[in-house]
């Protein structure tokens, strides 16, 4: 009798960030629940200097406080799972030692735009607000891989129940982000914001604005000036606070979150609350940018019929980026219109005048994952 073959060797090779790691945590469960398949966390701290410094991209260990860092050291996996630049750069460094045996699954896009560097990962998967270039190892999925645990909500829950008990309802939360390109955080923005505070207000119901590290300074203090204490505001910068994010989480009715902030607008998405985006206006060089972003969307999205015009798309896009031509970016507005296309999420103001009802739960490890585990059987069968 043929003896039943051994599970892969599976790694997660990952560093201090608690969001990334929870994308990679969520695909290592499903391989435990649906394939059996456990997994062994090789954790990675980085040398001061790259604690916040960006190491060149490339199959290097340079960057890493080895000392401090999980042995990386043979028997090498049959599989990595990792995500960002600094664990990267490891996970090409070990499937080099491995002499190309290993396979990598990055989520999320790879750091830089080197096409030698693309082809060097086996399995590329990113969500729909990122544009890498269509080759064949990149996988597009809609949502990120990113839900706030059970056990968080329940502990936000516990949290703040007591103190907002008798806060005028409905409790809308104002979830605020920061200028990124090709937004600016300007006085139009300011007046929309208030405006919109103000009609929560008007309703009887409790504004709660929550800023972040990217918040400009000053800038809540603009948009919250002069409106009555029925306004609750958490400032990043004011560290004295207790952060209510989690509490907001579970608690509050309705959310209006800032068009820059994928993380926030996904994470009040999956418990299905009701979300609101605020787009933001462009910079004196956005509308260019923009058109920049746009012109890669349909450049780079993933093949859509097998006709010889799309072929012949695919080959030019993966040209351009081979040329250096067209990197690899982003696109908020076509992630936005996704959340509103799935009855995800609504434009601000659009339906303010609709209750706060809640949809079901969206689940992390939906289809999207299903697909990925897919993907993940072919790389192993040819191991």
């Amino acid at each position: 009798m043929s003896q039943p073959k051994a599970p892969p060797r599976i790694w997660r090779v990952l560093s201090d960030k608690r969001g990334d790691n929870a994308q990679v945590d969520i695909v290592a469960e499903a391989l435990a629940q649906q394939r059996g398949w456990t997994s062994e966390l090789r954790h990675l701290e980085m040398l001061p200097r790259y604690v916040h410094g960006k190491p060149r991209v490339g199959a290097t260990l340079h960057h890493v406080d080895l000392s401090l860092s999980d042995p990386i050291e043979p028997p090498w996996p049959d599989l990595i799972l990792t995500r960002g630049r600094r664990p990267a750069n490891v996970a090409l460094w070990i499937k080099k030692q491995s002499g190309g045996r290993t396979r990598i699954v990055l989520v999320g896009k790879p750091a830089g735009w080197f096409s030698h560097q693309m082809a060097k990962f086996d399995l590329i998967v990113t969500s729909a607000e990122t544009l890498p270039a269509p080759f064949e190892n990149v996988m597009q999925i809609d949502l990120p891989l990113m839900k706030i645990s059970p056990e968080r909500l329940e502990s936000g829950r516990k949290n703040w129940q007591a103190a907002w008990a008798d806060l005028p309802r409905p409790l809308v939360v104002f979830l605020i982000g920061g200028p990124t390109s090709p937004f600016v955080y300007n006085a139009e923005l300011e007046e929309r914001l208030r405006a919109r505070i103000a009609q929560v207000l008007e309703t009887g119901g409790t504004p709660y604005v929550v800023g972040s590290r990217r918040t400009p300074d000053g800038f809540l203090n603009r948009i919250c000036a002069g409106f009555p204490d029925a306004l609750r505001v958490f400032d990043w910068g004011q560290p004295e606070s207790e952060n209510p994010y989690t509490g907001l989480l579970a608690l509050a009715d309705r959310f209006i979150v800032t068009g820059d902030s994928i993380s926030m607008q996904v994470e009040v998405a999956r418990l299905g609350k009701p979300l609101e985006i605020l787009p933001l206006p462009f910079g004196w060089l956005g509308t260019l940018d923009d058109a920049r972003r746009r012109a890669a969307a349909w450049m780079f999205q993933p093949r859509r019929n097998t006709g010889l015009a799309e072929s012949l798309r695919l080959a030019f896009a993966r040209g351009l980026y081979h040329l250096r031509l067209m990197q690899q970016t982003r696109h908020f507005p076509r992630f936005h219109q996704i959340l509103v296309d799935r009855g995800l999420a609504s434009w601000m103001g659009d339906d303010k005048e609709r209750p706060s009802t809640t949809r079901p739960a969206l689940s992390a490890t939906d289809e999207d994952v299903a697909r990925i585990l897919g993907r993940i059987d072919q790389l192993l069968s040819r191991v």
